[in-house]
């Protein structure tokens, strides 16, 4: 899934970390150029790696930012590089590195001021990696999981308000995972696999835009597997929340040709 927030995370690591302006940027970063690293002081290395972020070099600017680390390891400037490299890596796309360097920063500094920051920069990581839904989804799980931790610890931030809308994105896509397999099992004629499927769409991803088309389904499968009165039902939910969709329309076809006369007791 393609960011389209770099600048959003570019102002979010403004709020964090207190840094210049960054460039918005996650081409141009030279991944096999080795930099050689040379014992400075820790306001020179900590610029030269600002530049090399500042320029677009992602991957450079991390190392460097490691590096402030490993040569000061208990100047102040320490903490500040190791959120930065985590934001360099996220910059150029190597988001488990990223992971990596923000939750090693959590277990250091679990109260530091810039941990929600660290924990978004987690979800986020785990967010651009969700794949489509003919894959495994335990990506998507994760992102999941990550946007709920951000949002259930700082509720009132910037970050959970984010996480939020990236949430609804995240269920729209388990639901369609969910669907996918219940077709296949359908095409296949395991109705009661697929019925199972589909109710945890309805049961789980309620207000995603796969529930109608769910709830069809289980007239579909309700029908295949003798239990009418159920096909009646899920029609019967369809018509009362979704009066105008497609899937009702359907729904009502189905059932008026297979289950004419049936009631639900």
């Amino acid at each position: 899934m393609q960011s389209k927030l770099t600048s959003t995370i570019a102002r979010a690591a403004l709020l964090a970390v207190a840094i210049t302006p960054l460039a918005a940027c996650g081409g141009g970063s030279k991944a096999g150029k080795d930099i050689a690293y040379v014992a400075r002081d820790v306001e020179s290395l900590y610029a030269a790696a600002q530049q090399r972020l500042d320029r677009g070099n992602t991957l450079q600017a991390a190392a460097l930012f490691d590096e402030v680390e490993r040569q000061h390891p208990y100047s102040p400037w320490a903490r500040r590089a190791q959120l930065m490299s985590a934001f360099s890596y996220y910059i150029a796309r190597d988001y488990n590195k990223a992971i990596q360097n923000a939750q090693r920063f959590l277990s250091i500094h679990p109260g530091n001021k810039d941990a929600p920051y660290a924990y978004y920069l987690i979800a986020l990581s785990y967010y651009e990696q969700i794949s489509d839904v003919n894959r495994d989804q335990k990506i998507t799980e994760q992102a999941q999981t990550a946007l709920r931790e951000v949002n259930r610890r700082f509720p009132q931030s910037e970050y959970a308000a984010d996480a939020r809308l990236k949430l609804d994105l995240v269920a729209d896509h388990l639901a369609g995972k969910e669907m996918e397999i219940g077709r296949h099992y359908q095409k296949m004629g395991l109705w009661l696999a697929a019925d199972m499927r589909f109710r945890n769409v309805v049961e789980k991803f309620d207000t995603t835009s796969h529930a109608p088309e769910a709830l069809y389904r289980l007239c579909e499968s309700s029908l295949a597997l003798g239990v009418p009165a159920e096909a009646v039902k899920y029609a019967a939910v369809l018509g009362a929340n979704y009066p105008g969709n497609e899937w009702y329309e359907r729904a009502y076809k189905l059932v008026g040709k297979h289950a004419e006369g049936v009631t639900v007791s």
